[in-house]
């Protein structure tokens, strides 16, 4: 496994910036035990894809500090992008940098032309976990043409109940600058940034991303996971869910980052 941190100059955030991108090597590992024996390199036609994302309060290293992504990655002969998105919800920002543009147009076009990633569709895919569980589904909902599939853990998934939650109660320790988020915040419901309402469109359009679910029983935002599963089984989506005992926490998206790989390589 190569893990290569990249810094350049992002036009869409006005900054230089840092990737952490784990690409898979045979041989290269220095637990030789059955890895590698299904893995497949194929560096011509283009290894598959994922972006992983980050949630409030981190960065491009999270999942390399606190995960075995690449262990994992290695395994299975995926590449893994990590980059940082502050605390945006994955948004363009109205105070100017442009993170939604970012991960599904400069990034994606950067990370094709430098490293030995597929071109397709169908080898291409997105998850994270809290706020960036939130930011898979909607940049992949936001553009379905350019992933297969999006999984979100311990997800910030229904944004207009969540804002009106926090709005309602104690905000000293709130991360989120809502407005600079998302515009006039008390609009959500319905609006482009709801992931009901880009589900909706997707489907009217003929091109919806497949969509994975986890959530541990411990976790805050399980009420509202359940919530958007049952709404998403109501509108028969293609959903795969789970849930475990577990909470809000480095434990649960490491053991269920494995599930998602799993989920994301095989049909």
């Amino acid at each position: 496994m190569a893990l290569m941190e990249t810094h350049y100059y992002s036009s869409s955030l006005g900054s230089n910036i840092t990737l952490n991108v784990f690409v898979p090597t045979p041989g290269s590992s220095e637990q030789i035990t059955q890895m590698g024996h299904s893995a497949k390199y194929d560096y011509e036609n283009g290894l598959p894809v994922l972006y992983l994302l980050h949630g409030a309060y981190g960065d491009a290293f999270s999942w390399v500090r606190y995960s075995n992504i690449d262990r994992y990655a290695q395994d299975r002969g995926i590449v893994v992008v990590m980059a940082s998105a502050e605390n945006s919800f994955y948004q363009d920002l109205r105070s100017g940098k442009k993170y939604k543009t970012f991960f599904t147009e400069e990034l994606p076009l950067f990370i094709r032309n430098v490293f030995p990633v597929s071109r397709e569709r169908e080898k291409t895919f997105i998850a994270g976990f809290s706020m960036g569980g939130y930011g898979a589904w909607y940049l992949a909902l936001s553009r379905p043409e350019l992933y297969a599939k999006a999984a979100s853990m311990s997800g910030a998934l229904d944004i207009a109940g969540l804002y009106q939650a926090a709005a309602a109660g104690n905000n000293d320790n709130n991360p989120f600058h809502w407005e600079d988020c998302f515009g006039d915040p008390d609009k959500l419901a319905g609006s482009d940034y709801d992931l009901f309402t880009l589900y909706d469109r997707d489907v009217k359009n003929g091109c919806v991303p497949k969509l994975y679910q986890a959530v541990g029983r411990d976790d805050f935002l399980y009420p509202s996971n359940v919530y958007v599963k049952k709404l998403l089984e109501q509108k028969q989506a293609d959903l795969t869910y789970e849930e475990d005992k577990g909470g809000h926490d480095w434990n649960f998206w490491d053991q269920y980052i494995q599930h998602i790989l799993d989920w994301m390589l095989h049909d």
